[in-house]
């Protein structure tokens, strides 16, 4: 046991539930300095397949190799200015290996956390004078999180939007840190879509439908002075693979282009599913 102890390199400083399977989780490392990284990137968690499971997980077929540590890669949400811990932000898979047990633990519980990070999904091949258009559905939104905690600057010519889909009111996370970005920064458009709004307790009075079904009704341009196009817009897409193809398919015929190290463009992708 002692051995597995000292393969984990961190613990939980807070946990938040934001909703029935949606947590924030914030890691510090215990013993160690975080690497710098470039928001957008990830992070991988890790635990043991000994660690207990969520209750309202699936039950887990024996695991073959139990005391191996289970690894899986996760977009920072916290910002990369302030090093001191990372945030995830993490949905419930409950016949999956690891997140049942991520979502057992509880503040002070230690877990693994790679010492390096990873990723390409960043703003550091967008030009500092492009706008910057953030569509997202579920916990696609992390890496944006970290985008706007770490370069977003109100009053500046340079425009910020999040379009953010869910299925109902409640797994909208980050919304009143966003809502409140938006009211402060005339620079910064949020905007939240639910695609099942009948299952709502109370009147939802917000927009309805998947993110296509915003983007065509042109509620962007209808509550902001944000004007993406392919001359002065970089967009990213992450999360629901099919709202990504439609997403793609849409620009393209906008004149958006997929950004690729050797071609570039101003669509950037991230395919994590």
């Amino acid at each position: 046991m002692s051995g597995q102890m000292d393969q984990l390199n961190a613990i939980v400083a807070q946990r938040i539930e934001v909703s029935p399977g949606l947590i924030v989780l914030r890691v510090v490392p215990d013993g160690w300095e975080l690497a710098d990284f470039e928001s957008g990137q990830f992070a991988v968690l890790g635990l043991s397949g000994t660690a207990p499971r969520d209750e309202v997980s699936d039950p887990e077929e024996e695991v073959a190799n139990p005391d191996k540590i289970i690894k899986r890669a996760y977009s920072i949400a916290s910002s990369s200015v302030a090093n001191e811990y990372v945030e995830f932000y993490i949905v419930m898979v409950r016949s999956g290996a690891l997140t049942p047990r991520l979502f057992a633990l509880s503040v002070g519980d230690r877990l693994w956390l790679s010492p390096k990070v990873s990723g390409l999904f960043t703003l550091d091949e967008v030009p500092s004078d492009q706008h910057v258009l953030l569509i997202s559905t579920g916990t696609g939104l992390a890496p944006y999180m970290s985008m706007l905690r770490s370069h977003l600057v109100c009053d500046e010519p340079r425009q910020f939007a999040v379009i953010h889909g869910a299925r109902h009111s409640w797994d909208l996370g980050y919304r009143s840190e966003l809502m409140t970005l938006d009211r402060m920064c005339p620079n910064f458009t949020y905007i939240a879509t639910i695609s099942r709004p009948e299952d709502e307790p109370a009147r939802w009075a917000g927009e309805t439908g998947y993110i296509q079904d915003v983007w065509q009704r042109g509620v962007l341009e209808g509550s902001s002075e944000f004007r993406a196009s392919p001359e002065d817009t970089h967009v990213f897409l992450c999360g629901n693979p099919s709202m990504i193809v439609t997403m793609e398919n849409l620009l393209s015929g906008l004149g958006f282009k997929e950004h690729k190290r050797n071609a570039p463009g101003n669509v950037h992708v991230e395919r994590y599913w």
